[in-house]
């Protein structure tokens, strides 16, 4: 399987890889109940995650009108983590066509890395309890960089720890973070359709926005060199 011009992949995580948005829910919901609040739906969820647990909740606290100082914000990013990480892979899952393509691409001696607005200790401990953590050279999550994305530095330090060049890299991703990111670091991007985005793919900006992970090799196969 050949990855066209590109010797080293960048991947999103939540939304992009993995389907974590029914474990997500359940911590938000539990932190969102302590404050009196309406729980929110899985779909809504997916339209609010992307730039981390913090701004996820800050967001939703917003969605009610809720004031929240910063310690309130502290204490319910920690009461939501405690929880996330109890539950973390309760009902997450893979999306379809990942651990073939991932597979493929590791066979093939494609450098890989997970970049990631979520922690770098959940993240691993994610993909690892779903089965696919020995297939990245690196996972960098919010708290390896000083600056996450939508920063570059979030993308340069991905790249350089996965073994790869900014020349011949590429970030597959599902939000405008991921878009944001790659172009700040004037790589190519794109977007997969299924993702977590209150803004509809098609308009984020990705180089290319596909429906199925199970495309991506094709579509890399196409890419002009």
């Amino acid at each position: 399987m050949t990855a066209g011009p590109f010797s080293c992949i960048l991947f999103d995580l939540d939304g992009t890889l993995v389907d974590t948005a029914p474990d997500l829910t359940g911590a938000l919901n539990h932190v969102l109940t302590q404050h009196g609040l309406e729980p929110f739906t899985v779909e809504k969820v997916r339209n609010t995650v992307g730039f981390g647990a913090r701004i996820t909740l800050e967001r939703s606290f917003a969605h009610y009108d809720h004031p929240v100082t910063d310690d309130d914000l502290d204490l319910a990013h920690a009461l939501f983590l405690a929880h996330y990480s109890d539950n973390i892979c309760k009902d997450s899952q893979l999306f379809p066509g990942v651990m073939e393509v991932l597979r493929d691409l590791k066979a093939n001696g494609v450098s890989m890395g997970v970049c990631t607005n979520k922690t770098e200790h959940l993240s691993i401990d994610l993909l690892d309890q779903i089965g696919v953590a020995s297939y990245f050279d690196t996972i960098c999550g919010s708290d390896t960089v000083p600056n996450k994305k939508p920063h570059p530095d979030h993308i340069y330090t991905a790249i350089s720890r996965a073994g790869g060049v900014c020349e011949r890299a590429i970030m597959i991703g599902d939000s405008q973070a991921d878009v944001e990111a790659a172009r700040a670091a004037d790589i190519p991007v794109i977007v997969m359709s299924y993702g977590y985005t209150a803004t509809p793919a098609s308009e984020l900006g990705a180089d290319l926005v596909l429906d199925s992970f199970a495309d991506i090799p094709s579509a890399l196969a196409k890419w002009p060199a």
